[in-house]
This record gives C-alpha cells, sequence and structure tokens, in this order.
C-alpha cells in the first residue's frame, strides 16, 4: 500500500474513534513559522506534499489539499498515487476548507465534529474555521487532539541545538533597549504585558540566534513580558553557560519551554496583549486575565532596520555579490565548453558538478552539469565567504521547463542536466551574521526563443519600474503592485505571487508584515524597511522568468504633501543582458540598468582577481 494511503487509514482509525468528521493539518508550528522545524511537519507527514504552505483536510471518505499558485505544478506531482486532490487556492471553483468538508459528509456521516489541533493553529485561524464550520453544516471544531501522537512512528524530536548570542556589532541594539522599547509600545495600547509566539520576533529582541528551523536561523521558544519581568520558555538543554550569563545580564529569565502554559496562567498582571495572528488557540484560552488582542508591536520594530543592521546588509551583499560572479563566470565558461559536459568520462553519472576552468585547480570530476551540481557549486562558493552560516532557503535551480515551477527546487528524481540553450532560473541566498541575501537571476545557456527574450524583457520592466518607484511615506506595498505588472498586463501576462516581501537582517528571508503584493495589506512602507522586487512570467511546460533584488526603502525628498521615499539596490550582481529586447525598455529603464551595472562594477570589481574583473566589465557594460 502507498505510504500516504497506509497513514490515511491509521488516522482513520483515530477519527472513528474520536468520532470525528474531519481533521485539518495546518502547514504551521506552534510559533505560526512559515517553515518550521521537522517535529511539525505534520501536514507533510500526512500528505507528502512538502511546500512551505498548505492545508490538508482528512475526512472518512476522502482527502484534499489547498495550496497557492507557488505550488500548484509541484504539488500535482507529489500527490499523484494518493488519495489527495489538489485545491487551487485563488483560482475560479476551488471550494473553502468547510464548503468541501459540508460536500464529503452530505448524506453520509453521523459526526458533526471536526478536529484541528490547537497548538500549531492560530487564534484567528480557528476562530474563522468555527464560523465557517458552524455556516457550512453545523459542524463544531475540536481544538484538543493532535493524533499525530499515535500514527507518526519516529516522529523527530523538538529541536535541541544550543543557541547563541547575536553581539552587538551586527545587532546594533542591545536586548535590554529593545524590551524598553517594547514596553514602551505596549503602555500606548493600554497594555502591561504580552506573550511573544513568533520565533524571528523573539531572536530579534533578545539578539539571540540558533539552528532549530531549516535556513531560518531561530530558537524554538516563548518570550512573556511582564511591566518588570520577562521570561523565556525554553528548552535548558539549549541554553549554554555563555547564552545563561548574557540573559542574566539582560534581565532575562528561563523557564522550561512546555511550562508556558503555566506562565499564562500564573501571569500576574491586570491584562495581557496577545497578537490573535501569532498566538496559537491553545495557548490563548488558557490566559486567565484580560486579553488585549492586537499585533504585536515588535513585528514592525523589526522591518525598520538600525544603521548597523544596514550596513550589516551591504556587508552580506557585497560577501554574496562576490560569490554570485565567481558562479556565474565559471557558468559562463562552462556554458563555451563543450556545451553540456565537463571534461573528462563521458560515462560519468549526472549528478553533480566539480571544477571545471582553470581559476579552480582542482583535478576535475568528469560530469555533466545538472541543476543540483549548479546548487552544489553555488553553495561551495558563497561558503567561502567569511562568516557564511549556511542558505537562507533552498536553492531554485530551475532549468528549462522547471523554470514554470515557482518554488521548484531539484533533487536527485527530478534532477535534469543543462544543455547550451535556453534559460536557467536561479533564486537563492546566503545568511552571515552580517545580514540574510536573496536574489534571482534568469540566465541565458544559448540560444534563446523569441518568445523566451520577449518575457525576460516585460519581466525586466517590471522589476525596474517598481526599482525606480518614489511614494508617499506609509503607503501600502500593494499600491506598488501594479508597477511591476502594467507591462505584462497589456499582453495578458501576469504572475500570482507577490511581487516582494521583507528580509530578516541574519534572521528569515520572509519578514513581514510589509509586502508588495496584489492582495491588500496594510502595513505601510517607511524608511529603513528591506523589501525584495521580484516579478515573473511562467509558461507551464516551456519555461519561467523571475529577476530579484533585495532593496531598501530610503528618503527621497521632502514636499509640502510630506516625505517621499524610494528604493537602494542592496543586492549586488549584473543582470544577464543576452535575453534583452532593448527596442522594449524606454530610456529611463535603460539608464537604470546601466547605473545598476555601474555600481555593481565599482562595488565588487575590488575584491575580484583581474579575471573576474575582466568577466564583470564585460557583463555590466552599457546596453
Amino acid at each position: 500500500m502507498n505510504i500516504i494511503n497506509q497513514r490515511l487509514q491509521d488516522l482513520r482509525e483515530v477519527m472513528r474513534r474520536e468520532h470525528l468528521a474531519a481533521f485539518i493539518f495546518p502547514s504551521t508550528d506552534p510559533h505560526q513559522s512559515e517553515y518550521v522545524a521537522d517535529h511539525w511537519k505534520g501536514r507533510e507527514f500526512i500528505s507528502g506534499f512538502n511546500g512551505s504552505a498548505g492545508t490538508a483536510v482528512v475526512t472518512m471518505q476522502s482527502a484534499a489539499l489547498w495550496t497557492d499558485s507557488r505550488y500548484f505544478i509541484a504539488a500535482e506531482e507529489q500527490l499523484r498515487g494518493t488519495e489527495f486532490q489538489l485545491m487551487k487556492l485563488k483560482m475560479p471553483g476551488t471550494p473553502t476548507i468547510a464548503g468541501w468538508i459540508k460536500e464529503q459528509e452530505t448524506g453520509g456521516g453521523s459526526s458533526t465534529e471536526v478536529g484541528i489541533d490547537g497548538m500549531v493553529s492560530s487564534t484567528a485561524e480557528v476562530r474563522e474555521l468555527i464560523s465557517e464550520l458552524r455556516l457550512n453544516g453545523g459542524f463544531t471544531l475540536r481544538t484538543n487532539l493532535d493524533p499525530l501522537r499515535e500514527i507518526w512512528h519516529g516522529r523527530p524530536i523538538i529541536p535541541e541545538a544550543p543557541a547563541f548570542v547575536q553581539p552587538m556589532e551586527y545587532a546594533g541594539e542591545a536586548a535590554h533597549d529593545k524590551i524598553r522599547r517594547i514596553r514602551q509600545a505596549l503602555r500606548e495600547k493600554h497594555a502591561d504585558g504580552m506573550l511573544m509566539a513568533s520565533l524571528d520576533d523573539i531572536a530579534w529582541t533578545l539578539n539571540l540566534r540558533g539552528s532549530d528551523v531549516h535556513c531560518n536561523p531561530v530558537v524554538v521558544s516563548y518570550l512573556l513580558i511582564a511591566s518588570n519581568k520577562v521570561t523565556l520558555y525554553v528548552n535548558p538543554a539549549k541554553i549554554t553557560a555563555e547564552v545563561k550569563a548574557y540573559l542574566k545580564q539582560e534581565g532575562i529569565e528561563t523557564d522550561r519551554y512546555e511550562n508556558v502554559v503555566k506562565g499564562l496562567k500564573d501571569y500576574f498582571e491586570y491584562n495581557i496583549l496577545l497578537d490573535p495572528q501569532e498566538v496559537n488557540y491553545t495557548l490563548f484560552k488558557s490566559v486567565g486575565r484580560e486579553i488585549i488582542e492586537a499585533e504585536s508591536p515588535v513585528k514592525r520594530m523589526k522591518t525598520v532596520k538600525n544603521p548597523t543592521e544596514i550596513a550589516g546588509f551591504r556587508k552580506a551583499m557585497l560577501k554574496d555579490g562576490i560569490a554570485m560572479v565567481k558562479f556565474l563566470k565559471w557558468l559562463d565558461e562552462f556554458r563555451r565548453c563543450e556545451g553540456t559536459k565537463v571534461r573528462g568520462d563521458e560515462d560519468s553519472p549526472a549528478t553533480g558538478v566539480s571544477d571545471l576552468v582553470p581559476s579552480y585547480p582542482h583535478t576535475p570530476v568528469p560530469t555533466i552539469l545538472t541543476e543540483l551540481g549548479v546548487d552544489e557549486r553555488l553553495t561551495a562558493l558563497r561558503a567561502e565567504q567569511p562568516g557564511f552560516r549556511g542558505l537562507s532557503f533552498d536553492t531554485i535551480a530551475a532549468y528549462g521547463i522547471h523554470g514554470a515551477i515557482v518554488h521548484y527546487e531539484p533533487t536527485p528524481e527530478t534532477d535534469i542536466p543543462l544543455k547550451p540553450e535556453g534559460l536557467l532560473l536561479l533564486d537563492s541566498g546566503g545568511q552571515y551574521p552580517d545580514g540574510t541575501t536573496d536574489i534571482t537571476r534568469t540566465i541565458a545557456l544559448g540560444p534563446l526563443t523569441d518568445e523566451m527574450k520577449h518575457v525576460y524583457t516585460l519581466v525586466l520592466k517590471g522589476h525596474i519600474q517598481v526599482e525606480l518607484a518614489k511614494f508617499p511615506s506609509g503607503i501600502s506595498g500593494t499600491q506598488l503592485d501594479v508597477l511591476a505588472k502594467r507591462a505584462m498586463w497589456r499582453e495578458g501576462l501576469s504572475y500570482l505571487h507577490g511581487t516582494g516581501h521583507g528580509v530578516g537582517s541574519f534572521l528569515n528571508v520572509h519578514e513581514g508584515p510589509h509586502q508588495i503584493r496584489m492582495e491588500w495589506k496594510p502595513a505601510p512602507l517607511v524608511a529603513g524597511m528591506t523589501v525584495t522586487d521580484e516579478p515573473g512570467i511562467y509558461l507551464e511546460g516551456r519555461f519561467g522568468v523571475r529577476i530579484e533584488n533585495t532593496l531598501l526603502i530610503v528618503p527621497y525628498r521632502e514636499t509640502e504633501f510630506g516625505e517621499f521615499l524610494g528604493f537602494e539596490s542592496l543586492t549586488l550582481c549584473p543582470i544577464d543582458k543576452r535575453p534583452i529586447v532593448r527596442e522594449m525598455l524606454d530610456e529611463e529603464e535603460i539608464q537604470w540598468l546601466n547605473d545598476y551595472h555601474q555600481m555593481v562594477f565599482d562595488r565588487l570589481s575590488p575584491h575580484l582577481t583581474a579575471d573576474e574583473q575582466a568577466w564583470l566589465r564585460e557583463a555590466t557594460l552599457p546596453l
């Protein structure tokens, strides 16, 4: 029996015993993280789908998975051979979870109860579900059951790796000063304290980092702030002698991770602020004091980078740019040498890649260059940079038709060789103590079709128009989204993912609440924020294009109408000029590209060899 179908059978035995009509598996952990530790990958366990966003729902007769446009193609492949039906979010005809459960249970089930684990579901989401289930069939929602405890044999433990301190030379503000600012923000909301559940908010507040979540340097914990006391709920195994001394110096007490429920019950202040989008339902219901429901003030504090963090971003982007140029030069030379093969044995396996050109004077491993080989080489070059702490997300190296899969990540099963033709979409990033990087380049490997060039130039136009934007301080990123899409919309083309997201300072590569996207996001854009600019076009079964820089929001000018802002490009890497249809760009767009390339050359060339400088000079010549 298919392993997923066996797990569904085991789950249904629990559901039958508990008299449940359905069970819902979200993607999150108790902290509402986008990316989660293996212990909380319950949705992946039950469905087999490993994308970062999605919800699996199982009834006694059927199963379905809801996910967004980034994963439509990948999810279809991963769900094949299982009971799961793919539900495409925001597409016409896609039912809601509650509506689908009602359809499945009509005329059949005797139970009117649906289950979800309240520890991994936000208060806001549970409330919405309760309302929708009541309206769709009169279902009730049970939140005190985790069936994975019974059916997930060999479930990974909650991470125990030690935490470490993010020094002031990178943080720029002491933890006790951040806590003082947080308390002031709480007073403005008439709150005596708050529970912080978001892992990156806790890491930023305390200047702590860890390795508990793949690619996200966070520590699994909770932080309870009262008027005269701060308690970090964390596994004691994670607190080294150095961290213990540091926390004591900053006035932070510690308690066991699982004692957070008791801490909330014993909370002694009159009221407490809880963010219903962040705090899970189980913890929310355990509070015995007056609750002030509001967005955590930490999120917007964290997104506005201080001068030290901004300087760190520039250093991290310099390192990342050096690695990217070394890689692109290497790839270009590979492209010019024998097409797809490294010199050597024709019968070598088609996975991985090693050194190719004289500037890397090691013994070549004869092989074919594949998507995994691209990832391997670029990661190795990043690892040469001082302070490299790993990737900020798994590299998307998508060649040819794989480029149309928005969040494609090559695996040994899907890995394909590169050919001296078409496009390679390469989305990658690194973690450095100075900052976090995120960059996408779409690279011509040889001859391109006219369609490829046309689509590439449309995406580039959208990217440049965002970079050129000037706007009043405090507007929402939603109001900028059209700039990225205006040219492609005129031709009936578009994309469904966001145009931009915040980026953490040696933290999560996705940081909110501010974004640039079509859906309304009221979070204001203000100076000091970082945000990406990454429009794309994806033609299923053909190719995909995306171009991405990380930007800093900076002051532009003051007028009688207030403060206006603009963007500064932090990313330092040439944009491939070979696919550009010059006639499609206006003079302002051409000037921006030429100025950007001059800046890239000026910043990176002093750190490169003579051969690398020569390659970069060619790559950044005026269009």
